[in-house]
């Protein structure tokens, strides 16, 4: 028999899936009026609608909408700084939901395999919430509790997801967003597989082994299960509130973020797709805890060859080799025109390691950063006839935007050309493949997917 709280949680669900819905078929009426009436659609109260319908939402949903609010082009501006302002802040759920989550995991003994288990959440986010505890051995434990019914929701929240970029595609068909769905699916089915968060862990741990500024959780495996993960506690404090009390430590931090999230990207081909201030802390030497390793995208090497490849091209204006490197990122039927309007948007993600020098993330050559960027070539993108996004360029464009944007929160000055160039000095695709084969079957981690 259901518990009363998950009939509870799962019909509050469907009333905020109904409002979701409303909203969003009021604004497939709005866009047909616009477009075929010449109604004018009020975008910005639309959106402020939508955020406050999906604001309510714990799950799947809040965690769909904010890595849309990250990827360039996928929403019109109105939403993106409406979805931005989402924060997995939903009040976690009390003490009776955590005793059924543990025993439903541990056994009906549970709690006699911890020295002490705290009845209040640690944290709460969008999927699960997170309790510290005591190992007996006196290890400060994190427990991440799985929310009930969130297989269930996955699938709603998707077909939400669909109806939503559906309304949205009907009305602009600069951008193809069926392969960004495809991929949001993937990496959200994924994180609800707390079995390979745990694999995911123990591969970064293994690949940072060696940055002594970095610092991973041990996973536990004995007190971990599908939908709870228990892993050490590790100690910081938030990014902001450490720069705040320690302003001379921006361009260390910024080094130490650079390497936890590149090393593992240039040298094993793997990617921390969740890059916000929550899934990191610091320590009082500086360096820097990993946390949360839910959402890791695994790339066959001819993408992250590409994505060299690409740089290199730019550096030389050499359009053949950029042509191959858009291919190899998984652009199909691309004309001379598209491939000029994506190098837009490449050139600005690129920038910072463009110049030989020392300088801010937030600088460009013609002074804009972002969204203003983005709006050109969404506008170009539609002038020259559309483009379908790749499935493996989402994650690895969000990630890029997303620590973009923690550096600039920091205001590091650093010479990025030559942090970069370092660490891609020697790249081959060869020996790439050989690393990433012998790290993902060491610990299990299926490699990425095929196109």
């Amino acid at each position: 028999m259901a518990d009363g709280s998950e009939e509870n949680t799962f019909s509050g669900r469907l009333s905020r899936y109904a409002r979701v819905s409303t909203s969003m078929g009021g604004l497939a009426a709005r866009l047909a009026g616009e477009r075929y009436l010449g109604m004018k659609l009020e975008r910005g109260k639309h959106a402020n609608d939508l955020k406050e319908a999906l604001g309510g939402l714990r799950g799947p949903l809040v965690k769909v909408a904010q890595m849309l609010a990250t990827i360039p082009e996928a929403l019109p501006k109105e939403y993106v700084s409406e979805l931005q302002q989402l924060q997995a802040n939903a009040p976690p759920m009390g003490w009776p939901f955590v005793k059924r989550r543990m025993t439903s995991e541990l056994g009906p003994n549970w709690s006699s395999k911890f020295k002490s288990f705290e009845k209040e959440a640690a944290a709460a986010a969008s999927l699960g919430q997170v309790h510290k505890a005591y190992h007996h051995d006196g290890r400060l434990l994190a427990c991440k509790l799985q929310y009930p019914d969130m297989q269930s929701a996955v699938e709603a929240d998707l077909r939400q997801l669909k109806l939503l970029i559906g309304i949205y595609e009907r009305y602009d068909k600069a951008v193809s967003t069926k392969q960004i769905q495809v991929e949001l699916a993937a990496r959200l089915h994924e994180e609800l597989d707390y079995r390979l968060e745990a694999k995911h862990c123990a591969l970064y741990a293994d690949i940072l082994k060696d940055e002594a500024t970095v610092h991973v959780p041990e996973v536990v495996p004995e007190l971990s299960t599908g939908r709870l993960l228990t892993s050490t506690w590790l100690e910081g404090q938030p990014i902001l509130k450490f720069v705040a009390d320690h302003p001379d430590a921006r361009d260390a931090l910024a080094l130490n973020m650079f390497r936890a999230w590149y090393v593992p990207l240039y040298y094993y081909g793997v990617i921390h797709g969740d890059p916000h201030l929550g899934n990191y802390s610091v320590r009082p030497d500086k360096s820097i805890n990993l946390l949360d390793f839910g959402c890791v995208r695994v790339f066959p090497p001819r993408f992250v060859a590409g994505v060299i490849d690409l740089y290199h091209a730019l550096l030389e204006d050499d359009e053949e080799r950029a042509v191959q490197a858009f291919r190899n990122w998984g652009f199909t039927n691309i004309t001379r025109e598209v491939v000029d309007v994506l190098t837009i948007w490449a050139r600005f993600l690129y920038a910072p390691v463009m110049d030989d020098r020392v300088r801010t993330m937030g600088e460009t050559n013609n002074g804009v950063y972002g969204r203003e960027t983005a709006e050109k070539v969404h506008a170009e993108l539609r002038r020259v006839g559309g483009v379908e996004v790749p499935r493996e360029f989402v994650f690895m464009d969000r990630a890029a935007l997303g620590l973009g944007s923690v550096f600039i929160h920091l205001k590091a000055e650093i010479n990025w050309y030559r942090l970069f160039n370092e660490l891609i000095e020697g790249f081959s695709e060869k020996k790439l493949t050989a690393r990433q084969s012998k790290m993902l079957a060491k610990h299990d981690v299926p490699a990425a997917e095929a196109a």
